[in-house]
């Protein structure tokens, strides 16, 4: 695995939404290009002062709707730009040192791509027929083509990945986006795909980038395994995302202690890319329900082994809440404007409260840990006391360690410092081995172990 993904935190970003792009267009949309991804660049300099040093991008190929029903790999959204817009983009991102992950889409395509519109014009003569996989017993021209499709959605027809030419079109995709300034990918809906496919494919793409990082999609299964068998490099650790914000919600850190003891488990297989907050699920500052807490779920990313994911607008609370229905995602994939507000105007961003300029500070104050201690993306974290309401968490390698100390309760409450007597992030006060917290509190502490 490239060395440079030790240091690396992303920031994330819904492209479609995040430039104010329709996803839901009425009637077919009009081929002529927009150019929108400019407006991302005016967000960089925010992920530099941020501390972040990784721009991942959601779905940036053209698609009908959201992104995820492709019509061409190989072509960048009109409705974001072109390739012109996507070079300067990476150009911008590499002189601020940040790299920049993609977000591919492999486990389907859009029932408009014109490899499937070949189906349903030839049937199984046309050229593309070996990219899916389908049921032709008893079809006749004309009539709908009977294709497998991803979790019931019509508009999303499964990849055959037993095929050699859909090994073939990902290896290319991969490596053409990689020779044009990319640095990794993330592999939607991994979890679909068998890992025997990425094995195949991955290994290949490596021989022409040996510095790509890969991660997956994985929300369920045996990650070590599957990691184990497809080559990725790392997949989504979403059990310690519900195991974060449920234990915050319930308020009960035993929960959060079990996810962990899980998640420290994963690190002799692979380093899980890590968040609070993604394009598919509700804002952490929504999903906790007491906005005091969001700190305390920032300060368990940073200081966790992992590869951490801050998404576009956690940096300043926003809250929205995800809703089962079409159109639910709109609230968590807002529109942003063409630039950063400073802290004074935080607040005026889509969701976000009066704590905008509270919430932004304590990210950079955490990252800033983080980058302070990059042994922290390996590291084993141990429980040294847990409580419903209270927590005191040791991460270390070696002779390096942090302490980080949560209080859920109404209370103040003091918890062992683990040996640690100085607090880098947070408000606490420690002496004679004890962190004594405020009600509601948080502190990441350091110094002799």
């Amino acid at each position: 695995m490239a060395a440079w993904v030790d240091h690396v935190m992303w920031w994330h970003i819904y492209p479609l939404g995040f430039v104010g792009a329709p996803v839901r267009p009425e009637g077919p949309e009009p081929d002529a290009v927009r150019h929108r991804l400019p407006r991302i660049e005016g967000w960089l300099d925010h992920v530099v002062e941020l501390g972040l040093n990784g721009l991942a991008l959601g779905p940036v190929f053209a698609s009908s709707t959201h992104g995820y029903d492709t019509t061409d790999h190989f072509r960048i959204d009109p409705r974001l730009g072109d390739d012109a817009d996507f070079a300067r983009l990476t150009a911008a991102a590499r002189e601020r040192g940040l790299r920049v992950l993609l977000d591919g889409v492999f486990n389907h395509v859009g029932r408009a791509h014109p490899a499937f519109r070949a189906l349903e014009e030839y049937g199984p003569d046309a050229p593309t027929a070996g990219l899916f996989r389908v049921d032709w017993s008893g079809w006749r021209p004309g009539e709908p083509v009977r294709a497998e499709v991803f979790e019931g959605h019509e508009s999303l027809v499964a990849l055959d990945h037993s095929s050699d030419q859909v090994a073939q079109l990902v290896v290319d995709v991969m490596c053409h986006w990689l020779d044009r300034g990319a640095d990794g990918w993330r592999l939607d809906a991994a979890y679909a795909v068998d890992p025997a496919f990425w094995a195949r494919v991955l290994p290949r793409v490596r021989e022409r980038h040996p510095d790509v990082w890969i991660t997956g999609e994985v929300i369920h299964g045996d990650s070590a395994a599957i990691v184990a068998q497809s080559t990725m490099d790392s997949l989504t650790q979403y059990e310690l995302w519900q195991g974060v914000w449920h234990s915050l919600a319930d308020r009960n850190l035993f929960e959060l202690t079990h996810a962990i003891e899980r998640h420290n488990a994963l690190l002799a297989t692979f380093v899980p890319t890590t968040f609070v907050g993604n394009h598919d699920v509700t804002r952490i500052a929504s999903a906790v329900g007491d906005a005091r807490h969001v700190p305390h779920a920032i300060a368990v990313l940073m200081t966790l082994a992992g590869t951490p994911m801050v998404y576009a607008g956690d940096e300043y609370g926003l809250r929205a809440i995800k809703e089962e229905r079409l159109g639910g995602d709109d609230a968590v994939r807002p529109e942003f404007p063409v630039a950063a507000p400073s802290a004074a105007q935080a607040s005026t961003l889509p969701g976000a409260a009066g704590d905008a300029d509270a919430i932004l500070a304590i990210h950079r104050e955490l990252v800033a840990v983080r980058r302070r201690h990059p042994w922290l993306h390996r590291a084993h974290t141990d429980v040294i006391q847990v409580e419903n309401t209270a927590v005191a968490l040791r991460t270390a390698v070696g002779s390096d360690a942090v302490v980080t100390v949560l209080n859920l309760a109404d209370e103040p409450v003091s918890l062992p410092s683990g040996g640690a007597v100085t607090v880098l992030a947070g408000s606490a006060s420690a002496t004679d081995g004890r962190a004594e917290l405020p009600a509601h509190g948080w502190a990441v502490l350091g110094g002799p172990v």
